[in-house]
């Protein structure tokens, strides 16, 4: 089994972005201790005001899965669902190296 990324696109509610932004930069410090969350990068861009893309790379599906029903992330979860308008999962990928793994 090889690494396993996502990249998701998070809509927040009009002009709750910043708010999304530092519950995901909450969740993203909560994994700096997981081992098996490799990247977990979060991004805006200003065409898309609204909008939040989270980039992660963990070293197997089944972590990520687990990563789910952890404490932390269910508390954060809880917090974001009120200010969410849309998820949409962009891509799923096999990172196969670079810079960064």
């Amino acid at each position: 089994m090889g690494k396993y990324a996502l990249f998701n696109k998070l809509v927040a509610k009009e002009g709750e972005q910043e708010t999304l932004v530092n519950i995901l930069l909450e969740a993203a410090d909560s994994m700096r201790n997981l081992e098996d969350c490799e990247i977990y990068l979060v991004n805006i861009s200003p065409e898309d005001p609204n909008s939040v893309f989270v980039y992660e790379v963990w070293s197997d599906e089944s972590a990520h899965q687990a990563s789910l029903s952890l404490e932390a992330a269910q508390t954060l979860i809880q917090k974001a669902k009120p200010i969410i308008a849309g998820m949409e999962r962009i891509v799923t990928l096999s990172p196969k190296g670079g810079k960064g793994l």
